[in-house]
């Protein structure tokens, strides 16, 4: 019956549920309600003969006692019959009025709880409606938050697939990036070959012309070109393996400290950096050093110089917190990176569209030169004194903390396990192979690592040998079979990778103040070196 009950009429069935069951409890006591009926009429009517018998009584006495004895008698005992009888009548009547008693309690305790009962059926009906309005709210609830995972799981699949699709361009960007890079050292070695061949045919051209000149010269035929013949020739020898022999020449290249030295990767021109806020370019190609252009713009001295891969961009670190970037052709400033809150000691290009910096503020930071703004910053913990990229993913920094640590910039945190040397690190440089790394340590060492498996494989030094600051950079030679490093009595250390020290260049004629950084030519034996005293000096085999 329960389940045929419709749902518009579910207050109908409890009334009526309620009415049979106060007629079920109430049932119970009809028959004494009605007895108790009965006794109430029994007992008015035994008043009201009770009262008929004393005012007769009455009568009689104001009469006079004429009757006989036997009336008296028979009186009597029909009086005493009915005092008995009133008697017996009011103790039934007095229990019977203790009974309605009793039961007008039990019909309040009754109606009492009936009406508990009722008032607590109407908060369950109120408790059932809020229940039945909440379930309706959550159903609804429920079907939009179904709604929205259906919308959501779209969107996940739809991002998914364009992450998926982002990375499948990221990687043929990558191996095409790969591929020009490959094609763009072809056509470096390839200009190197024709360079070299060029100018084994111009020394083939003009030792030919001083042999003529000499034999004119026997024969008594004055030969005067013969001497500018000798001054204008080339003297870079860019086909020798040798190391550099002596000095080529020698110039002023700032008013205070030069701390930096770069070679540009496509012309014979080295840039150099110093405490006089400027970077400046010489043209060394034509056997003398001739001013190619100062790059203006830093507040504060310059510690690190730096060319991209096609030479149009030069990156120079400044001690007033900043990176700047100038285009080499027209020589203008094209980006000023600030955001360190110390000095920056190093500065890398990161690929093409990226700048990787090194501070003593103890953070790295990747700049974005499309942008021009910091997209990340690595928290090192210690100064960092220089830094090296492998590819446009990869940056090793050397610190200040006697540590080495490498970063992956698509990570927050460094990708392996640091490496701890024995001094604080003062430069870094990588092979071209990207396999083994230099570190220069301020306990007078060189230390070369294999990066295959992180672990030091060569140590390097000398009995003179001293590291004059802490940002002394050394450099490998084009074809990393060498390495060269200054020292701190101006003269320039040249080992061979296999361990054996080659050569010790020195200028006789030198101040003796310490070598801050060397740099080789990119496709020659020709090494370029600076120092405290605002010298550059060019070191050659010719």
């Amino acid at each position: 019956m329960a389940n045929s009950v419709r749902p518009d009429n579910w207050r109908d069935v409890i009334a009526a549920r309620l009415r049979e069951r106060n007629r079920n409890e109430t049932s119970r006591y009809a028959d004494i309600i009605l007895y108790n009926n009965r006794l109430f009429d029994t007992a008015a009517k035994l008043r009201q003969e009770n009262l008929e018998l004393k005012i007769d009584k009455k009568i009689r006495d104001s009469t006079g006692s004429t009757a006989g004895s036997d009336l008296a008698a028979i009186t009597n005992a029909q009086i005493q019959s009915l005092e008995k009888k009133i008697l017996a009548q009011q103790e039934e009547l007095t229990d019977l009025h203790k009974r309605k008693g009793e039961h007008s309690q039990l019909i309040i305790n009754l109606n009492q709880k009936l009406t508990e009962l009722q008032r607590t059926l109407a908060e369950k009906v109120q408790a059932l409606a809020e229940q039945g309005a909440m379930n309706v709210a959550l159903r609804e609830e429920l079907d939009e938050l179904k709604v929205n995972h259906i919308t959501v799981k779209d969107e996940s699949l739809a991002l998914q697939l364009r992450a998926n699709t982002a990375e499948e361009k990221l990687r043929t960007i990558q191996d095409e990036n790969n591929k020009l890079l490959n094609l763009l050292m072809e056509y470096k070695c390839r200009d190197a070959d024709i360079m070299n061949k060029e100018n084994d045919r111009f020394i083939k051209e003009k030792k030919a012309r001083i042999e003529s000149e000499l034999e004119r010269a026997i024969r008594d035929i004055p030969g005067p070109s013969s001497l500018c013949g000798m001054g204008d020739m080339d003297r870079f020898d860019f086909g020798s393996d040798g190391p550099p022999e002596g000095i080529e020449f020698k110039f002023d290249a700032h008013d205070g400290e030069v701390n930096a030295v770069r070679w540009s990767p496509i012309e014979r021109v080295v840039a150099t950096g110093g405490a006089d806020r400027k970077v400046k370019m010489w043209d060394v190609s034509k056997g003398v050093c001739e001013p190619r252009g100062s790059l203006v713009g830093s507040n504060q001295g310059i510690n690190s110089v730096e060319f991209d891969t096609t030479g149009s961009f030069l990156l120079a670190a400044s001690n007033d917190f900043a990176s700047r970037v100038w285009t080499v052709c027209d020589q203008r400033l094209r980006h000023t990176l600030t955001g360190h809150s110390g000095k920056v000691l190093a500065a890398k290009f990161l690929g093409s569209a990226f700048v990787v910096t090194g501070s003593h503020d103890r953070t790295l930071k990747i700049w974005d030169l499309k942008n021009r703004s910091c997209t990340e910053t690595k928290f090192a913990g210690s100064s960092c004194n220089d830094l090296v990229t492998t590819d446009s993913f990869s940056v090793i920094s050397g610190h200040f903390d006697k540590k080495i640590r490498f970063w992956d910039t698509r990570t927050a945190d460094c990708t392996a396990n640091d490496i701890s040397l024995q001094g604080k690190i003062t430069s870094l440089d990588l092979s071209k192979d990207a396999k083994f790394l230099l570190c220069c340590v301020r306990d007078d060492t060189i230390n070369m690592l294999d990066l295959r498996n992180n672990k030091i494989i060569r140590t390097f030094s000398a009995d003179n040998f001293k590291v004059g600051c802490d940002w002394a950079r050394v450099a490998f030679s084009p074809t990393c079979q060498r390495l060269a490093a200054g020292a701190s009595d101006g003269s320039v250390y040249i080992w061979n990778v296999n361990g054996p020290l080659e050569t010790v260049l020195k200028d006789p004629n030198g101040s003796g103040a310490a070598v801050t950084a060397v740099s080789w030519h990119p496709f020659s034996s020709v090494l370029a070196s600076v120092d405290r005293a605002k010298k550059c000096t060019i070191w050659s085999n010719a």
